[in-house]
């Protein structure tokens, strides 16, 4: 099933989505609906899906992330001594969260190299500590897909020894950096969640294409790897990496290094980072394409 929230006369429902059409849900918001048991198609009334707009599906207050989760993407960037050996954790808060077609602001003070990532996202069903791996997708709900909208010139620090580390707080935590949709679809519609193609294009252009079986660890890893810090709850939204083919590859400055993805289609490599009026296109096989565009505040 596809399940969305959308605005009707200014009020944020939730829905089904049924072929073009979105079913009314009886819940006040996607977490009740999450936590209320299987699920049944509702009879409600119904509108055409392309005259509603879409808000997130689901706001958590915290979204774990997961960085350099790709070796693709490791090998076009400069990498810090955990990167490829160790999940590399850090949040999102909600402030961070818009839906599909918001505007995702570019703000010079900030940062002049806004970068995109389209990310696989897990949404827990089931709240679980300390989750065995070979248990961890029983805690899944469903999926959809995040920006993790990135500033790089605040990520990537080099000392005069040529040392790299990151500062993933300011660089990964700002308003906009969490553009996310466009609905979850349920764990059963998605099967095995490292068999499927992940792709961005900016203006029409093809710069990422990637299966998530390339991922270094796998999305039950990441439960797990997550799990051990806090209890993780219903609702609750890890994000588990972007593959190669982002502005930072085409960056010498920051230590990138074109590569061109895992070479399963040609990509077009950045001439440079975003600018407003980019559109954004991520899409996941099975899930669909989460769309938004750069703009000023």
């Amino acid at each position: 099933m596809k399940l969305c929230t959308y605005i009707h006369d200014g009020k944020e429902r939730v829905g089904f989505v049924v072929g073009n059409d979105i079913v009314d849900a009886p819940f006040p918001d996607m977490k009740t609906l999450i936590m209320s048991g299987p699920l049944k198609l509702p009879s409600g009334p119904k509108r055409p899906l392309a005259s509603v707009k879409l808000a997130p599906p689901i706001r958590p207050a915290t979204m774990l992330c997961s960085g350099s989760n790709y070796r693709d993407h490791n090998k076009e960037k400069a990498n810090t001594p955990i990167s490829g050996k160790e999940p590399e954790f850090f949040v999102k808060t909600a402030d961070c969260v818009i839906g599909p077609e918001a505007k995702i602001i570019y703000d010079e003070q900030l940062t002049k190299k806004l970068d995109a990532e389209t990310e696989l996202a897990v949404v827990i069903g089931k709240p679980g500590r300390h989750i065995p791996v070979e248990r961890a997708l029983e805690h899944v709900f469903g999926y959809t897909i995040v920006n993790d909208v990135t500033a790089r010139d605040r990520q990537v620090r080099r000392n005069d020894q040529g040392f790299t580390w990151y500062e993933l707080g300011r660089s990964k935590c700002f308003e906009t950096s969490g553009p996310t949709g466009p609905w979850i679809v349920t764990a059963d519609e998605i099967g095995d969640p490292q068999k499927l193609r992940l792709r961005t294009r900016i203006n029409g252009e093809l710069r990422q294409s990637s299966s998530t079986a390339n991922m270094i660890w796998s999305c039950a890893h990441l439960v797990h790897f997550f799990s051990a810090n806090m209890t993780l709850q219903p609702g609750t939204i890890i994000i588990t990496g972007t593959p190669g083919g982002t502005a930072w590859s085409t960056d010498a400055e920051l230590g990138g290094k074109w590569i061109g993805g895992d070479g399963t289609e040609e990509l077009v490599p950045a001439k440079g980072y975003l600018q407003p009026g980019d559109v954004i296109e991520c899409e996941l096989e099975k899930i669909g394409i989460l769309r938004n565009t750069v703009g000023t505040a």
